[in-house]
């Protein structure tokens, strides 16, 4: 029988399977951001564990800084500076990969991944923001986690995880003129509506789908999770 994407970056990436439906599957890259990595980092230290593989973990600072030019720690969100300083401590600390505020590889974590060659085809990816499914576009195995399922797979590079079911979208035909990815997963939740995906890793397939640039393929997977899916 034939294999999904899905199912063979799953077994590439399998150390174990623990019965039940759960899978220790291996994590290859771990991206943090100053929101919930922060805690992550911080709950690591207070258990006196260390990062496993400190050169394959990356942390940005995207979700609490300012945008405005002469920026600093200080920012309009009560208690972000906190954020902030802790992250940057705790990442120092570890010996992790930081693009910290004036950095030229700091931005936003789904764009950086890719654009610095962190986020590669075939490749497990886990970052604690729900939309870490973008990165599905480019062929990662990528998904949202939580900050406790961070911190585990900082400290043993692996996870516990359930495998989802598998489900394939065709989209057909030729885009018209002013239609885009976002139109097509729009129409996609429209139709099937914010729980269509819940429990599945969505493969978009079609000749829509193999027309489109890589930027519009992250848009696809980006929105994946609001169609309630564990990935795409």
């Amino acid at each position: 029988m034939g294999q999904t994407i899905i199912d063979k970056l799953w077994a590439e990436h399998t150390v174990a399977d623990l019965g039940d439906g759960a899978t220790l599957l291996y994590i290859d890259r771990i991206f943090l951001h100053e929101r919930t990595g922060s805690v992550a980092l911080k709950g690591l230290e207070a258990a006196g564990h260390s990062v496993r593989h400190p050169e394959q973990v990356f942390c940005t600072m995207d979700h609490i800084v300012d945008t405005t030019p002469g920026r600093t720690d200080d920012t309009r969100m009560p208690g972000g500076r906190e954020f902030i300083t802790s992250t940057r401590a705790s990442a120092i600390a570890a010996g992790i990969h930081l693009f910290d505020l004036g950095d030229d590889r700091q931005g936003i974590v789904h764009v950086v991944s890719p654009e610095q060659g962190i986020a590669l085809p075939g490749v497990t990816l886990v970052c604690p923001d729900s939309h870490t499914c973008t990165l599905g576009g480019l062929g990662a195995l990528a998904w949202g986690i939580g900050s406790t399922e961070a911190e585990h797979a900082l400290a043993t590079k692996t996870l516990a995880v359930r495998k989802p079911r598998n489900m394939r979208i065709r989209f057909e035909g030729e885009l018209g003129p002013g239609v885009y990815a976002k139109d097509l997963i729009l129409h996609l939740i429209s139709r099937y509506g914010a729980s269509g995906g819940t429990g599945y890793a969505i493969e978009f397939a079609g000749a829509a789908i193999r027309a489109l640039p890589i930027e519009a393929r992250f848009t696809l997977c980006n929105m994946a999770v609001e169609f309630g899916a564990w990935t795409g």
